[in-house]
């Protein structure tokens, strides 16, 4: 092992592979580059901090060359010469800091120790530099695997390009790009990158540079500069793919470009958990069964706008009716299959009244949790989304022993302003989300984490949720008694009716209670019905 010494300057290249060319869409001309710090230089068996408030810290295998003599003005036949050693490296890029910095990247790929490089050296005199293999590893499964004959732009040929514009001096570091298969990682994952020679003789290796993903704690400040941000732009190329990223096959057309949505850290069983934290305005942008502590803290700050199609007026008598009465009316309406079944309140004695914000999950299947489970899924999007006055009714099969959400999407909701959740299945951390105060009606409390049972699969759709059809904008009620879906063009005239019919069993009540009978008066004949209504009718001038 030859020891690397800390270079004056970094070069990196932004799209030099086929494979990463072609995901993204798009093919460059010529090389264009960035500068990175040297104090962005670490070894191996390090760590790299994805800092508090973000989400989308990528990997990125590359191979490293390492200036040996100075090049000024060099051909492309002279310019390997000037080369004195290969390496691995890491390129590592947090995409919640590029919007500011465009192409420079200054802020993205200049933190403390995101350019790992090493561990050991291969000298270029050795090797074929159309003959170099990269790969990557995060936590020992194959991410990256290509070699330099992939190259939009040869490894000669970058050396001979930047020595036009300036002299490459002695310990510089060219880093010459990534392959297809770089993505997100998170917290506690280890990745590891390969660079070797498998023609040369005695295959050559730089050996495996490893690094370990830590959290954050400290926020950035917003007194100072510009804060993360995030897109569905920025989460498809971070990821790698829209699928990859658990976005829909296409971006709805009124998607929102640059709505922030800072991270928190999840602890999911899978390591494709990016999660929207508070102090976001979303527009239409979240881990079952998370658990752990956000990285940047509520406070409340989220920007929504008010559920339509449910005045203060109709809320407030909707919270004054009870679920009994309400089921009442809606069954002399012909509705008979009304009630979401089996639920009990994680809040003894709570009431939750709004309209209903839906989820869907579908039964585990391993191939399509790798596609639906990971990434910005559908169950994230919708917690995301979801607008003040709003229930998340969530899908779960019925299936007591899974963990449909847990502390960190109870918080993201109850910061959104959300009315609470409704879902057939479990609950994570059933206490601490009691204590966060979001009231929600479940099957009771299960550890699962999320992939276990189900796939998060699409929102905003009609599902079946404890033998009850709902529909998104269906009005939710439940209490003491249960849970009740209403149509919503039902709403006023079911809930004026429920109201009507809870004024005469108060007065039946009071009946009773004074020593009549209930023959007859529950419910009433019509020597009842003329004593209610006279004491209900308003009374004329000669009776005042």
């Amino acid at each position: 092992m030859t020891e690397i010494t800390r270079p004056g300057k970094i070069i990196a290249i932004h799209l030099n592979y086929v494979s990463r060319s072609d995901q993204r869409g798009r093919r460059p001309a010529a090389p264009s580059y960035f500068f990175k710090p040297a104090s962005s230089i670490a070894g191996t068996d390090g760590t790299v901090e994805r800092p508090a408030g973000t989400e989308l810290l990528a990997f990125e295998g590359e191979i490293a060359l390492i200036i040996g003599t100075a090049a000024r003005r060099v051909s492309v036949e002279q310019a390997w010469a000037h080369v004195a050693h290969v390496t691995a490296s890491n390129d590592l890029g947090l995409y919640d800091l590029r919007t500011n910095d465009k192409g420079s990247n200054v802020r993205s790929k200049g933190g403390d120790g995101y350019t790992p490089v090493g561990p050991n050296l291969i000298a270029a005199a050795d090797v074929d530099p159309g003959a170099l293999r990269v790969r990557t590893w995060v936590n020992g499964e194959l991410a990256q695997d290509d070699t330099t004959a992939g190259l939009l732009f040869p490894l000669p040929q970058l050396i001979a390009d930047l020595s036009q514009h300036f002299t490459l001096e002695p310990g510089d570091i060219i880093l010459t790009g990534t392959p297809a298969g770089s993505s997100v990682i998170v917290p506690g994952d280890v990745v590891e990158v390969e660079v070797d020679a498998p023609a040369a003789p005695g295959a050559p290796s730089s050996g495996r540079l490893r690094t370990t993903v830590t959290q954050g704690e400290i926020p950035f400040d917003a007194q100072i500069g510009s804060m993360p941000a995030v897109d569905d732009l920025q989460r498809e190329e971070a990821w790698g793919s829209r699928e990859a990223a658990g976005l829909p096959a296409s971006a709805p057309a009124s998607a929102s470009a640059s709505a922030p949505a800072p991270a928190v850290t999840t602890h999911e069983g899978s390591r494709n958990v990016p999660s929207a934290a508070p102090n976001t305005t979303v527009s239409d942008p979240s881990s079952g069964g998370t658990s752990g502590g956000t990285s940047g803290g509520a406070s409340g700050g989220a920007s929504v706008e008010p559920a339509a199609g449910l005045s203060a007026e109709l809320r407030a008598k909707l919270m004054e009716a009870p679920t009994a009465g309400l089921s009442s009316q809606l069954r002399k309406r012909g509705l008979h299959s009304c009630f979401i079944d089996g639920l009990s309140a994680n809040i003894p004695g709570s009431k939750i009244v709004g309209t209903a914000k839906t989820l869907r999950f579908v039964p585990a299947r391993e191939d399509l949790f790798k596609t639906h489970g990971g990434g910005y899924n559908a169950q994230k999007r919708a917690f995301d989304a979801v607008s003040e006055g709003e229930i998340i009714v969530i899908e779960a099969r019925g299936d007591e022993t899974t963990g449909t959400l847990g502390d960190i999407l109870a918080l993201r909701a109850k910061t959104r302003g959300a009315a609470g959740v409704v879902t057939d299945g479990g609950v994570r951390d059933f206490d601490a989300v009691a204590e966060i105060g979001l009231p929600v009606f479940s099957q009771g409390a299960h550890p699962s984490v999320l992939g276990r049972k189900h796939v998060p699969w699409e929102h905003d759709v009609t599902i079946g949720c404890g033998g009850a059809t709902v529909q998104p904008g269906d009005v939710i009620v439940g209490d003491g008694d249960g849970v009740i879906v209403i149509p919503a063009h039902l709403a006023e005239e079911v809930t004026d009716a429920a109201l009507a019919q809870e004024d005469e069993d108060a007065w039946i009540a009071e009946q009773v209670a004074a020593g009549h009978p209930v023959d007859g008066l529950f419910p009433m004949n019509a020597q009842w019905r003329a004593q209610y209504d006279a004491r209900s009718a308003p009374q004329t001038e000669q009776q005042r």
